[in-house]
């Protein structure tokens, strides 16, 4: 059987729920991982939590493991190699999808980021989760033990939807919940000012954290779609525009790879890490980049 976090995205989402498939999506993209030297020091015991394949056997509780002949793994209150905050766009705009095979944006960035937070957790970093679209919707500050999860899964069911993105209060509150220098996850389709959001992105780097941009699309969002004249509508805004996808479809993909480009551009000169994630990719793309940009931090 293929890794889950290698198979098409609507196909997975439909076989389970939101923390049923993340696991599903860790586990796979774990089995292809060699396990990272561990950084950071242990203080106090917390907890035990499962063995995954790639532990260190000296974390292993033996005893315990003797006695319910299963291997458990030592948790400890400070094991924490890095403490990060994911943000993520709930905005109406997010809610789309160019074709009902595909995952909506919104669909699609929650298990993403479901995922990316166990991930972390099972790399014993602390993850927290900020929702925004017009405000702030939902806040959990970083934690490192997996029973944290729950939490970060449960408040991705609350409600969203607004009309706009206020993702420079978004990323600011972000770094706020993250105290210390740390790592921001920012999953959105970035229907918001790309000076705004580079402003801020600097003023992270400069107080040390560092910022991973991933830009959520629809593939009909790059490329228009065949068809006759059509009503092309802001979900956010109100805008409406008539217009035949034949004459404008050379056009709007130029506009579309200039954005993209201008993103990518100025985010990495600003010290930021950016990636273009498109709806149909498996979630494994994704994840490897922010698996990456987590290990460079490190």
């Amino acid at each position: 059987m293929a890794r889950p976090d290698l198979l098409d995205p609507a196909e997975l989402a439909a076989l389970g729920h939101v923390e049923l498939t993340a696991r599903w999506i860790v586990d796979g993209f774990m089995s292809g991982l060699h396990r990272s030297p561990r950084k950071g020091g242990a203080a106090e015991f917390a907890e035990h939590r499962a063995y995954y394949p790639g532990d260190e056997p000296r974390y292993v509780d033996w005893k315990a493991a003797a006695r319910s002949d299963r291997l458990v793994v030592k948790r400890f209150e400070e094991e924490t190699n890095l403490r990060a905050t994911i943000a993520l766009d709930v905005s109406r705009s997010m809610d789309w999808t160019g074709s009902e095979t595909r995952l909506p944006k919104v669909a699609y960035a929650e298990r993403l980021a479901a995922a990316i937070a166990l991930l972390f957790i099972r790399q014993r970093d602390a993850v927290g989760l900020l929702r925004f679209d017009d405000r702030i919707r939902s806040t959990v500050p970083p934690r490192a033990r997996e029973g944290h999860w729950r939490r970060v899964v449960a408040a991705l069911a609350e409600e969203g939807g607004g009309r706009a993105s206020v993702a420079t209060d978004a990323l600011a509150r972000a770094a706020r919940a993250v105290g210390r220098r740390g790592m921001i996850v920012l999953i959105s389709d970035l229907l918001v000012d790309v000076d705004d959001v580079v402003r801020v992105a600097r003023a992270l780097r400069a107080a040390g954290h560092q910022l991973v941009v991933l830009h959520v699309m629809d593939p009909a969002e790059r490329v228009l779609a065949d068809g006759g004249e059509a009503i092309y509508a802001d979900p956010e805004g109100g805008i409406e525009i008539a217009a035949k996808p034949s004459e404008v479809a050379a056009a709007y993909a130029k506009t579309v790879e200039s954005v993209i480009d201008e993103w990518r551009t100025r985010l990495v000169s600003a010290g930021a890490s950016y990636a273009t994630v498109m709806t149909d990719a498996p979630f494994g793309i994704p994840l490897r980049a922010a698996f990456a940009a987590r290990q460079r931090r490190l």
